[in-house]
């Protein structure tokens, strides 16, 4: 018999997900909504998620991808191209709080799946879609990709150094953001739900997340018209405010007002850049920031980004190191924040992941679990949801799921 990961605390105890989703976007969001503890059950296809052969492979044959993103989910495997796994399929959802997909348009409703035939056995139902590109629009046929969305969106349009060739952001940013815009849209329409009793559906898309990032580079160009260029780190409305480089790494300083500035160059010492007349208003400083940055990198690296964190940290100025993820997932303030969670695997053991950014005072999330093996919650969820144990062995042999064990059956 497996281990369960049902929900045990976080305010979204007792609510029932069905997660038709794979790969990033949809489990972004699963994954959030079963911290705050939800019972979040991952259906999978029979050879299971994508995202289970994403290297790396760990050593019992697990992607470590798969595991970040599916912590604390039960998973089981059904075949959709058969009958008696859509049979299944419906019979559960006929009684959960929100089911999530990230399909292609239409292909729900080749499955007899549709929203407005779940909503016929359902009507509170919460239907979440993640697309590439939403559910209307002459692109909502296509399917989406993060790198294609981050492109259109205009992400990648101000996204690296001046002159050079676009970049994609270091993380899928339009698939991890669209993933927490939809479980900000169930928890909304769940709210209306307990208000009316009527669930609805939440739409939104990798392209509309990747959008949704430009608010500054948008407001600049709404103002002159202009498209607004690449500035690498540093910001388009004031100076300096950016990466800079030391003499053994890289270090952040947000100089933006004039306030932070003059402490700065006080830090520095630096009184011919203060008596510069280009640089005495954040207007002259942004016009001339080429200028501006060569002159404090000069002095910036004299000296270690540890030396100079602890001087410019003295005097209130932000101010931080720019750290690999080696010494992130280390850093004191993340740890005490608790954002690396550990689980146990029952085959790779302890397992580390990017733990939820969010802190209830009442409702604390849910201790977590790993990420389910391939179908093995399979027999232990047909059976809460009235599967008895012949009916579950005739669609084991059936070839319409998929389980781990059935010694339940």
């Amino acid at each position: 018999m497996t281990d369960t990961v049902k929900p045990a605390g976080g305010p979204l105890q007792g609510v029932k997900v069905i997660e038709l989703s794979h790969i990033m976007s949809g489990p972004v969001c699963g994954m959030m909504l079963a911290d705050m503890g939800a019972d979040v059950i991952k259906v999978e296809k029979m050879d299971g998620d994508d995202a289970r052969r994403f290297a790396p492979i760990l050593p019992h044959g697990e992607s470590a991808s798969f595991m970040m993103l599916n912590r604390n989910k039960r998973g089981i495997a059904l075949n959709l191209k058969t009958e008696g796994g859509c049979a299944v399929l419906r019979e559960m959802l006929a009684s959960a709080d929100v089911v999530t997909e990230n399909y292609r348009k239409g292909t729900m409703e080749k499955l007899g799946l549709g929203y407005e035939t779940l909503r016929a056995a359902n009507p509170a139902l919460i239907y979440c879609s993640i697309s590439g590109y939403g559910r209307t629009g002459p692109y909502a046929d296509k399917g989406g990709f993060d790198l294609i969305a981050q492109g259109l969106s205009g992400l990648m349009s101000v996204t690296g150094e001046p002159g050079q060739a676009p970049i994609k952001a270091g993380s899928p940013i339009a698939d991890i953001n669209a993933g927490i815009l939809a479980a900000l849209g169930i928890s909304a329409a769940y709210a209306h739900r307990l208000r009316t009793g009527q669930g609805q559906i939440v739409d939104t898309s990798l392209l509309e997340a990747g959008f949704q990032q430009m608010y500054w580079a948008a407001a600049n160009f709404f103002a002159s018209g202009e498209n607004p260029p690449k500035l690498g780190s540093a910001n388009p409305t004031s100076t300096p405010y950016q990466a800079f480089r030391t003499q053994d790494g890289w270090i952040n300083i947000g100089a933006a007002n004039q306030a932070n500035y003059e402490r700065l160059l006080q830090v520095l010492d630096a009184p011919e850049i203060a008596g510069d007349p280009r640089f005495a208003t954040n207007a002259g400083r942004t016009a001339h920031r080429a200028e501006l940055v060569e002159r404090l990198t000069a002095y910036l690296m004299r000296d270690t980004t540890e030396r100079w964190v602890e001087r410019l940290d003295a005097v209130g100025l932000p101010v931080g190191p720019v750290l690999p993820i080696s010494e992130a997932v280390t850093h004191p303030q993340i740890v005490a924040r608790e954002m690396v969670v550990e689980t146990v695997h029952p085959l790779d053991g302890p397992t580390r992941s990017i733990g939820l950014p969010i802190r209830f005072s009442e409702t604390p999330k849910r201790t977590g679990g790993p990420a389910p093996r391939l179908g093995e919650h399979t027999c232990e969820v047909l059976m809460e949801y009235g599967f008895d144990t012949t009916r579950i062995r005739d669609l084991i042999a059936q070839g319409a799921v998929h389980a781990l064990e059935d010694r339940h059956a």
